[in-house]
């Protein structure tokens, strides 16, 4: 596994007016350790991780496997070896109200959920305050939170604290997650 999976924590950054879904991802001494950006005119979602802005090495990339994304499945492949990592699943009917995601291992077995913190600060996001109450999402993998995404509070761009330190025993791999991240916010760049 490359390096820059490393880290415990990461931010991630989308970069405000791109054509298409740009993201600077940084560890915690503010790092750019990650660089992810969305190939242009694809009707199934396509998006690329890289180690830097140059595009130069290709570490994990993220495709749709239907063009509709209302319960959309995104297979999560490690650029560098061609291995499949395992894939998220977006919830559809349920992602209505709260979003939740299936988190599947290669086998398309599951293996955790992705949801949103609570019903309440979701339905309040979705028909009352939007953008002024960020959002949160809890990663859970055996009853257990392995991750916490965290929303920051900005106008003017979508940031997300992505938070690896309750999964000591590294039962989530790290790409897993950082897909997760990235998914989230080409999401919710669409929904704004």
């Amino acid at each position: 596994m490359h390096s820059a999976f490393q880290y415990e924590q990461y931010l991630l950054k989308r970069q405000v007016l791109a054509l298409t879904g740009k993201f600077r991802l940084y560890n915690s001494n503010e790092l750019l350790v990650l660089y992810s950006q969305q190939k242009m005119f694809k009707l199934k979602e396509d998006i690329r991780v890289y180690t830097d802005e140059s595009m130069q090495e290709e570490i994990l990339f993220i495709k749709a496997r239907q063009i509709l994304d209302f319960s959309a499945a995104y297979d999560v492949i490690d650029s560098l070896d061609g291995v499949s990592i395992g894939a998220l699943r977006r919830k559809g009917f349920r992602s209505m109200l709260r979003d939740e995601w299936l988190v599947l291992d290669p086998a398309d077995q599951q293996i955790g959920v992705l949801q949103e913190d609570n019903l309440t600060q979701a339905l309040l996001r979705r028909f009352l305050l939007g953008s002024f109450l960020p959002q949160n999402y809890d990663l859970i993998m055996q009853d257990k939170r392995v991750a916490d995404l965290r929303q920051r509070f900005n106008l003017f761009r979508y940031e997300l604290e992505i938070d690896f330190r309750f999964d000591s025993q590294r039962q989530l791999d790290r790409r897993l997650g950082i897909a997760a991240a990235i998914l989230l916010g080409t999401i919710e760049g669409k929904q704004d």
